[in-house]
């Protein structure tokens, strides 16, 4: 594979076009299988063919002493399968994730990348997977306010190209909005099916037809220690909507989404 025109990144995190290192050869992908066998195989021909987001760590995590946060596991609800995480970014940016409506499964660090630059064997596994609606797939690494280093820009870019070159797409996350953030894990709390509105939601539907403030629909419809769950779990699988760029609260207003209301 020859990368063209790849993606880089800004100091705002965004990404921008711009040029790869020069890489010898094909790129290959390298994976471990359901029974732990280790695989080298083309990068064109895999991403096609093999489904990243149903196996296990390319290699284990870590664990560095003195870490806030050690591995660890998330419960996705896109597939309410548990995966593994490595570090607290990679925690956060997998229940951001988990709660996208085009992404249909997760998984962390299933593949790493391989290619030749001159005289030497580069190698980059991104540390997360998505596979979303339409089949395609979307690679993201987390890096810090500060942006990526050097050498994780470098192999961002072909790692970037590589994912062009089969219709997918590569991201490197900045931290995210602290305020969403302590949002979408409140949200998170009730993202599992036993929070499920079930008889709620047509109740929720009709009571948040028009906006209003979450606290008085919750009081008309009955217990608001069963209704406000309903709520929750109705914000967090996108049923109803609410601004998550300001902080929660009884008051804050909430209104149907729009996909709910044409069903209605």
């Amino acid at each position: 594979m020859e990368p063209g025109g790849v993606v880089d990144v800004d100091s705002a995190g965004d990404l921008k076009v711009s040029a790869a290192p020069a890489v010898t050869g094909r790129v290959d992908a390298c994976f471990r299988d359901l029974l732990g066998k280790a695989h080298r195989v083309s990068w064109l021909e895999a991403a096609q063919d093999v489904p990243f987001e149903d196996f296990s760590t390319v290699r284990p995590f870590p664990v560095r002493p003195g870490r806030r946060v050690a591995p660890g596991w998330w419960w996705s609800s896109t597939t309410g399968r548990l995966v593994a995480y490595g570090s607290g970014v990679m925690r956060t940016e997998l229940m951001l994730l988990d709660r996208e409506p085009a992404v249909v499964a997760l998984a962390c660090r299933p593949v790493e990348l391989v290619w030749r630059e001159e005289n030497r064997v580069v190698g980059h596994a991104p540390q997360l997977m998505a596979r979303l609606q339409d089949g395609s797939g979307l690679l993201l690494d987390c890096v810090g306010r500060s942006g990526p280093s050097a050498r994780l820009a470098a192999r961002a870019r072909v790692v970037a190209a590589a994912a062009k070159a089969v219709g997918w797409s590569y991201r490197l996350a900045g931290p995210p909005d602290p305020v969403l953030v302590a949002n979408v894990r409140w949200l998170a709390g009730y993202r599992h099916p036993r929070y499920a509105a079930g008889p709620w939601t047509p109740a929720l539907v009709e009571a948040f037809a028009s906006p209003r403030p979450a606290v008085e629909a919750v009081c008309e419809l009955g217990d608001p220690i069963a209704v406000w769950a309903a709520v929750f779990h109705a914000l967090w699988s996108g049923v109803l909507r609410v601004r998550l760029d300001e902080p929660l609260h009884e008051h804050a207003v909430v209104s149907v989404a729009r996909q709910e209301a044409e069903a209605a």
